[in-house]
Formats: structure tokens, C-alpha cells, sequence
């Protein structure tokens, strides 16, 4: 482990043969997802508790986070194709964006934690839904550029899959930092709400996200792009089956991910403490860590589709072990969870990787380049499947059936002040939904990705093909098979 350490150092410091970004362009693109994923964890886990505890009907909030989504799937079309088509004086194609968002991004996300408290139900959600809007609409400007820029900052396919699986380690830092605050700081040990939390992340989140500004380097932007009508647009969605297959098997993963959204109700209710969300969240952290440093040697060797599929079933298996085990065992549900968490992390590594693999086969076979609309896919899926995962945990919590009990308050603190309790069967309905439903969503991903059958060598020579350094002759020549 310390030499693999040691390799992973020396890549932060220089410049591997064939790369062609900097150590200093690498370091800021890595330190962006710090900022960014501390705000998007801030809102996929917090955002629920938060609601909750504004005493909103959770079936009226649920049915706002999904009713939020009719206008994010027009405004990320809108960007996509908008993005596709901008020209900037300075002929840069991301970082305008990204200085935007920069500054957009966390103020949005204050805005959306500055709810009024002890207003009406009706004031509650109507400056949640603005507010949602709002955020929803200038993440799409941080989250589409970001992940675009990897393609115009290089074309090796092996730098490209290398960085996008190190910048997990950083995205952890952002997780780590969001986990603690979010944890710590609304715990019945310290009582805060998450407004505070929310301007901690705010200012975290601009601090990591400003280097790239200064670093990041567009060396690969086409001189010439094709200008997007909404036919053309779906035109070219259908044609890039590989996106379509990817982000169908990627739903279901995703919008069924609400571990995360029910983690501190729990820790509190099944384990007594909200803080012990932290003691299992750092025994994860150790697979994560090794996942990040492992997965890019790997996916040399072994295609990375491969990888995914084993550990989705890996990740139905030991779910499925930890529901029947049940929570009582202090000890083997640790241990349990630990082993989760190791497929967990591989998929985690590798999950954004395949975008620019179909933005590479959407232009080598369709020859319109739109690596804008590629990625307003991944970024609109990212947002619809937040808000599902989101309305589905909350919406579970509030079925008359399930029977749990909401009370208007700033913190845990207060909740237990209170002395608030749930019925058994709501407890049971909590920790199958904290652990089945999640195994569900994988398994039905599984499905989709076992007819995704785009590999890593293929989409190279697709990318040198789309670059101009072979012809499309000789691109077919080498291809495994007929795409």
C-alpha cells in the first residue's frame, strides 16, 4: 500500500509520458470536486432531514422535489444544446462556464437552506420549490463544464480515465467535510441547524472550486460545431445507444440510492446516536481510499464495464446478507457494511467515466460533435436521480402506512428533547428501505449494463479517429467489432 501511495504521489507531481496536462492543472481539476461534491452530498443526504425537520408533509415535499424536475428537463436540454452552441470571445468552451458557476453555485445552495422557520406549510414550500429551481438550474452550469473539460484538456483515453478516477479521492475530501458538519454540528451533542452548515459549505465550496480557474488548460476545442435543434438533439440522443443504455441502467441505481438521505434517522433511531454514522462512514472511507487508488491500474488491465458489472452484483448479495443479519449485532453490521462498501467504491470510481467514452462514440458515429448535450445528460440524470432518491426516501417515511411521526425542529437536539419515538414497524420500514431498496435499484441497473457493450480500446481508437490522427478507414480496420 505505501508503494502504491508513493506512485499515486508521483503522478501529482509529474507528467506520465503521453499525458498532456500539468501536475498544477491536475491538482486544481481534482480540488474542484471537493467543493462540488461537498455541495451535492450537502443536499442528496442532508436536504431530507433538513425538510423534515421543518415539519413539511413529507408526500407534499416529495411531490415538489419530482414536480421541480419538469423544469430541469428543459433547462438542461436548453444548456446542452446552449453549450453546444456559445462561442466566447476568449475561445474557451468550459471555463467561462465554470467561473460562473463558481460563484452561482454556493449562493444558491444558502439560498435553498434559508427556508423560513415557523412560517406556514405553504411559505415552506413554495421558497423550497423556487429555491430547488434555482439551485437545480445553476449546479447544471458547475457539473456539465467540469466534466466536459476533461475531453478538451486531453485526448489520451488512459490520462483521461486516470484522472476522472483520482479526482474521487479529492471528491472524498468534499464527502468527508459535508459528513462531519452535516453530522456533527445538528447532533443532540451540539444542536445547529443547517443553515450554519449550509454557509460552512458554502465557503469550503468556493475555496476548492477558484484553482481550476486559474489552472485548467483547453487544448482540444473543435473549431467548428454543429448548431442544435431540438430534433437534431434527440437525433442524435437516439443514435448514441450507448448513452441511452448507460444512464438507463444508471437510473435505477441512483434514484433507488436513498441510504444516504435516511442515514441520520438511522443511526439515531436504530443506533442511538446520530455520531454513529461517522464510526461506520470512516470505516468506509478505507475501501473508498483503496478503490481510488486501485481502480485506474485495474481498468488497465481489465475493461472497466467488467469491473462495474461484478461489483453491482457484489453490492446485491452483501445487501441483501445485511437486511436478513438485521441491526441488533453492533459488530457484524460494521463488518458488513464494510464489505459493501468495497463494491460501493469501485462503482463510485468508475461511475462518470463512461460519459466521455459516449461523447467519443456519439461523434464517431453520428460525426456531430456534442459533447455538450453528452453531458447535460449525465448532469441531468445526476439531478433527477438526486431528486427521485430524494422523494422516494421521503415519501416512504411519509405513507400513512408507515406511521412515522414528524415534529417542526432545528436539530436532533431537539428531537430528543422532545421525546419523539417511532412505532416498530416504522423502524422496520426504515431499515429495509435504508438497505433493500438501494440493492433493488442495482440489481435492475444490472440489467441495463449487461447490453452495454462499448470497451476501452474501441472508444481509443474512436477518439484518435475523431481527433484526425487516423482515418475512419483505418478506424474500422481496427475496431473489435461493428459499432
Amino acid at each position: 500500500m505505501k508503494e502504491k501511495f508513493g506512485l499515486l504521489i508521483d503522478k501529482l507531481k509529474y507528467t506520465p509520458v503521453g499525458w498532456e496536462t500539468s501536475p498544477l492543472e491536475r491538482k486544481g481539476y481534482y480540488l474542484y470536486f471537493a467543493g462540488q461534491n461537498a455541495i451535492y452530498f450537502l443536499l442528496a443526504n442532508y436536504l431530507n432531514t433538513y425538510l423534515i425537520f421543518l415539519g413539511i408533509n413529507p408526500l407534499k415535499t416529495a411531490g415538489v422535489m419530482l414536480a421541480v424536475k419538469i423544469w430541469d428537463a428543459i433547462n438542461d436540454a436548453i444548456f446542452g444544446a446552449v453549450f453546444d452552441s456559445v462561442k466566447f470571445k476568449s475561445g474557451k468552451k468550459y471555463l467561462p462556464w465554470l467561473k460562473i458557476s463558481t460563484a452561482l453555485t454556493p449562493a444558491a445552495t444558502l439560498l435553498l437552506f434559508c427556508i423560513p422557520k415557523g412560517s406556514s406549510e405553504t411559505v415552506k414550500l413554495v421558497w423550497f420549490a423556487i429555491a430547488y429551481i434555482v439551485w437545480d438550474t445553476v449546479y447544471t452550469l458547475c457539473d456539465v463544464p467540469i466534466y466536459g473539460s476533461i475531453t478538451a484538456m486531453t485526448l489520451n483515453l488512459d490520462e483521461r480515465n486516470s484522472m476522472l478516477s483520482y479526482k474521487s479521492i479529492w471528491a472524498g475530501v468534499g464527502i468527508v467535510f459535508i459528513t462531519l458538519a452535516g453530522t456533527v454540528l445538528v447532533s443532540e451533542h451540539v444542536g445547529m441547524s443547517y443553515g450554519w452548515v449550509a454557509l460552512a459549505v458554502a465557503i469550503f465550496a468556493v475555496v476548492t472550486m477558484v484553482p481550476v480557474l486559474k489552472t485548467l488548460q483547453e487544448r482540444h476545442v473543435p473549431e467548428e460545431e454543429d448548431t442544435f435543434t431540438l430534433g437534431k438533439m434527440f437525433s442524435y440522443l437516439f443514435r448514441n445507444k450507448y448513452l441511452l443504455i448507460y444512464y438507463f441502467g444508471y437510473f435505477f441505481y441512483s434514484a433507488a440510492n436513498i441510504s444516504g438521505a435516511l442515514n441520520l434517522f438511522v443511526s439515531y433511531y436504530l443506533f442511538n446516536d446520530t455520531l454513529f454514522s461517522l464510526v461506520v462512514g470512516a470505516c468506509g472511507t478505507v475501501p473508498s481510499l483503496i478503490a481510488s487508488l486501485l481502480v485506474p491500474r485495474l481498468i488497465r488491465k481489465v475493461d472497466k464495464m467488467a469491473v462495474y458489472k461484478i461489483s453491482a452484483v457484489l453490492m446485491v448479495v452483501l445487501s441483501l446478507i445485511m437486511w436478513v443479519v438485521g441491526y441488533d449485532n453492533l459488530i457484524l453490521h460494521i463488518v458488513l457494511y464494510v464489505l459493501r462498501s468495497i463494491p460501493l467504491s469501485v462503482i463510485g470510481v468508475i461511475m462518470f467515466i463512461f460519459t466521455p467514452d459516449c461523447a467519443e462514440y456519439g461523434k464517431y458515429k453520428t460525426g456531430i460533435e456534442a459533447k455538450g448535450i453528452t453531458f447535460a445528460i449525465q448532469t441531468f440524470m445526476v439531478k433527477l436521480t438526486a431528486a427521485v432518491s430524494g422523494a422516494l426516501s421521503i415519501g416512504i417515511l411519509g405513507l400513512k402506512s408507515t406511521g412515522w411521526v414528524t415534529v417542526e425542529v432545528e436539530s436532533f437536539e431537539e428531537l430528543q428533547a422532545l421525546g419523539v419515538t417511532q412505532s416498530a414497524h416504522a423502524l422496520d420500514v426504515l431499515w429495509f428501505s435504508y438497505v433493500m431498496v438501494p440493492a433493488i435499484g442495482c440489481f435492475l441497473a444490472y440489467l441495463c449494463w449487461v447490453f452495454y457493450k462499448l470497451n476501452d480500446k474501441d472508444v481509443q481508437i474512436m477518439a484518435d479517429c475523431n481527433a484526425g490522427k487516423i482515418t475512419r478507414q483505418e478506424a474500422q480496420s481496427k475496431l473489435s467489432r461493428k459499432y
